[in-house]
């Protein structure tokens, strides 16, 4: 029986790491296997920040890999979170009835969609205004150079 609680809270701490795809569908989920690569290059990037600065042009095009993966992975528990009963256990418990307990919400799986909400959209928004903060100032710069 896979618990929706679980994969709600796997799917926020964990989910850069794929641990709700392996918890919800085994060793043999590709997206459980690939989601830790656009995490380790947004952790490469945030490496390169700290070394170097934010002027640093593979760091800004590499650290928003890593908010997008963690926004995803925050949205992905959300929706896990708000799946009703009888959805979750129709996919991920099949031949048990759409009432079985694994698929009830509890008040960990509304705290998991609240934290969720909350860290995903900051981060997301984070991750955007980076992004386009030193796209811009890129341009920007490429203009005055162009300009002389």
């Amino acid at each position: 029986m896979k618990n929706k609680t679980v994969a709600a809270w796997l799917a926020f701490l964990g989910g850069p790491l794929g641990l709700h795809c392996f918890y919800l569908r085994g060793f043999s989920s590709l997206l459980g296997w690939l989601l830790p690569i656009p995490t380790a290059l947004g952790l490469y990037g945030l490496e390169r920040v700290r070394l170097y600065g934010t002027d640093d042009g593979l760091s800004w095009a590499l650290l928003p890999l890593l908010g997008f993966t963690i926004a995803g992975c925050a949205l992905t528990a959300i929706v896990y979170g708000l799946m009703t009963p009888e959805k979750w256990n129709a996919r991920y418990n099949a031949g048990r009835t759409g009432d079985a307990a694994a698929g009830n919400t509890s008040w960990l799986t509304i705290g998991a969609v609240v934290l969720a909400l909350f860290f995903g959209s900051t981060i997301l928004m984070a991750s955007i205004a980076f992004s386009f903060q030193r796209y811009f100032e890129h341009e920007i710069e490429a203009g005055r150079k162009m300009s002389q």
